[in-house]
């Protein structure tokens, strides 16, 4: 069965099913809830995690992993099939679109189906997989997050049960004025109700609020921040 070699997946990866829910986006508990699995979530699992070989995943049949290729430090492709010198490193391809979301305009477009073209591209090393990322622009969560640092976020389906408590997220929230924010916050849950969420900076200065979930437009994890200490 598919859940068999997913439950594989995540025994190979050295991961519990919480972490597996957070990194493809996956409902929480959605394998002790169904039965047959959907193109759509094979396809997040085989984005999320693309050394796993689809026909194995989906029949059973072949090797659970695809070959990696190696890369030398002149960007020469070794022969996947030797075994690569110490001097080599195994390199997972991943560049992450950099956006410039300043602008509300920006902030909005990260979270709809609009053209937002990026400035730039990151690309880190054995990086979850993740769909863009944008600077830290707010001291609120300072000092986990300076302004300036660089954060790496995985979008996910706009639904509370896909929110993990006590992590940290990318959210585009709207107020009932109309005005549209991009923040990064903790998210806990609320005293006000389940149908509340409540935005916690690290910043003692900044004080958390409770929200209604229903003003939240879009969300993301945050997967991964990247800071440069020095200018020079």
């Amino acid at each position: 069965m598919i859940i068999n070699r997913i439950l594989q997946i995540i025994e190979y990866k050295g991961i519990n099913k919480r972490k597996f829910y957070i990194e493809t986006g996956l409902s929480n508990g959605f394998l002790d809830k169904v039965k047959d699995i959907g193109g759509s979530k094979i396809e997040q699992i085989l984005i999320t995690y693309p050394e796993i070989n689809p026909e194995w995943l989906l029949t059973g049949n072949g090797n659970m992993t695809e070959a990696y290729y190696y890369e030398n430090e002149f960007g020469q492709a070794i022969d996947q099939f030797n075994e690569p010198p110490t001097a080599y490193r195994r390199i997972e391809k991943q560049k992450v679109p950099l956006y410039n979301v300043e602008t509300t305009n920006g902030a909005v477009s990260l979270f709809e189906d609009l053209e937002l073209k990026p400035i730039d591209y990151v690309s880190v090393p054995n990086l979850p997989k993740c769909d863009g990322a944008i600077y830290v622009n707010t001291d609120s969560m300072y000092p986990l997050l300076k302004g300036r640092d660089i954060v790496l976020y995985k979008k996910l389906a706009h639904r509370i049960d896909n929110i993990f408590w006590g992590e940290i997220y990318l959210i585009s929230l709207s107020t009932n004025d109309l005005e549209d924010f991009l923040m990064i916050k903790w998210i806990k849950k609320s005293d006000k109700g389940e149908d509340w969420i409540k935005l916690v900076s690290e910043n003692p200065q900044h004080e958390s609020k409770d929200v209604l979930f229903s003003n939240v437009k879009g969300l993301a994890l945050v997967k991964a921040s990247i800071r440069i200490n020095s200018a020079y």
